[in-house]
């Protein structure tokens, strides 16, 4: 079984994409965070396609909660006909078995707490009684016992396995109050609590290039993320720019300033200007919080070149757009910013302020760290960028698999290798 830094993980589900459903689309999401950051991933579901070109995607008809086979040996089994359940049990158990060969740990979500395919629960808990197959983890959502009046059946043998824990199976929830609820109705097993997250690569079909950024500067483990669509000529003011993300540092904030424009490395007054902004970021200790786009270059160097689409991205992953130039013809960054509820900082001239409406203005001459303050403090108090910045800092499912799912799934298939050498 590996236990190196690369999982084989299996995620299944009764069905996946294009099927629609909360459950469905947290398998999706796993499996692309999982397939993204190195992991072998492989899909089995009963309803559904191969929704992906990216990993293996199984589709077994026995495995569906709308089987046809399935729902009569449940009514078969409701009437006191429990050998009903055999066949198909050892139909999916084999099915199972084949599909698990090459994993090391399965994410079952849902099927060994729901009523919706008995045979595929049982075969479940016969395959984690297997001593050379996979790590079988329960990640469960819902569950029947929940309701206030359970139907009178699920509290009769062979239902009630829906809330008997298997000592070989690990159990993970979603969230506090689900945990306290299955402790309830199934026992007092160790749940861990894991919450759902959501994938803003997918949600809002990043660009490639911005994926990458993102991973490479830790864009979404910052407490703020400032970026300002500028090219870089004096009248556009970077180095107040620059002393205003110091201060935003010196108030404690884990802070990202990125600046997208080019400048002409032809023009001498340019490249100076360019230097002496590059003075000021390592004078002022910002290396780790300034980005200057013009001469970035990822880690396999190759060199990066903003386009429409890019741009976009970093407004839908900033917490704010800061301008702090001292001379415009009109202002188009802050109607873009406009367009997606982006918050707004920007200098108080003219065009600036015939079209901005809401925004933190501040003052040419007024202190940096003044400036920083007011744009925490205005930020502070919209009450969508705390929500956004939640969402990112807890909910992004790169975060989470970073720090609880993968040490989560290590941690246990080391247990289970060392439990194979005794």
């Amino acid at each position: 079984m590996a236990i190196d830094a690369s999982l084989r993980i299996g995620l299944l589900h009764y069905s996946c994409p294009p099927v629609i459903g909360g459950v469905e689309e947290i398998l999706s999401q796993q499996a692309a965070v999982f397939h993204r950051t190195g992991h072998s991933v492989s899909v089995l579901a009963g309803m559904g396609e191969v929704y992906t070109k990216d990993f293996p995607v199984r589709i077994e008809p026995a495995l569906s909660s709308k089987n046809t086979r399935i729902l009569q040996a449940h009514e078969e089994c409701k009437k006191g006909n429990q050998e009903a359940l055999e066949r198909p049990t050892k139909r999916i158990y084999r099915v199972l078995k084949d599909w698990s060969l090459e994993l090391d740990v399965i994410l079952a979500h849902n099927v060994l707490h729901m009523p919706f395919n008995l045979p595929l629960t049982l075969a479940l808990q016969h395959l984690a009684d297997s001593r050379d197959g996979p790590i079988v983890v329960s990640w469960a959502h819902d569950s029947p016992y929940f309701e206030s009046s359970p139907l009178k059946y699920l509290n009769s043998p062979p239902w009630q396995i829906l809330k008997r824990l298997h000592p070989n199976i690990h159990y993970v929830t979603v969230s506090e109050s689900r945990k306290r609820l299955f402790k309830k109705h199934c026992g007092e097993a160790p749940w861990k609590v894991i919450h759902n997250g959501i994938d803003p690569v997918r949600f809002f079909y990043l660009d490639p290039k911005s994926v990458m950024l993102s991973e490479e500067l830790d864009l979404f483990n910052r407490d703020l993320v400032v970026v300002q669509p500028s090219r870089i000529t004096p009248r556009k003011n970077l180095e107040l720019s620059i002393h205003i993300i110091r201060g935003i540092k010196l108030l404690g904030h884990n802070v990202l300033f990125i600046l997208t424009g080019a400048y002409d490395p032809h023009e001498g007054r340019a490249v100076a200007y360019y230097r002496r902004l590059k003075y000021w970021v390592k004078e002022l200790g910002l290396q780790e919080n300034i980005a200057v786009l013009a001469e970035y270059r990822f880690g396999n160097r190759k060199k990066l070149v903003p386009d429409r689409i890019f741009i976009r991205d970093l407004y839908l992953m900033a917490d704010v757009l800061l301008m702090t130039s001292k001379d415009e013809g009109f202002g188009l960054p802050l109607l873009e910013a406009g367009m997606i509820k982006l918050p707004i900082a920007c200098s108080k001239i003219p065009p600036f302020q015939e079209v901005g409406e809401g925004v933190c203005f501040f003052g040419l001459h007024e202190e940096p760290l003044s400036i920083a303050k007011r744009i925490v403090k205005h930020l502070a108090g919209t009450d969508t960028h705390k929500m956004f910045r939640n969402v990112m800092r807890k909910y992004v499912w790169n975060v989470i698999c970073e720090r609880e799912v993968l040490p989560f799934l290590r941690e246990i298939t080391a247990e289970s290798a060392r439990d194979e050498k005794k």
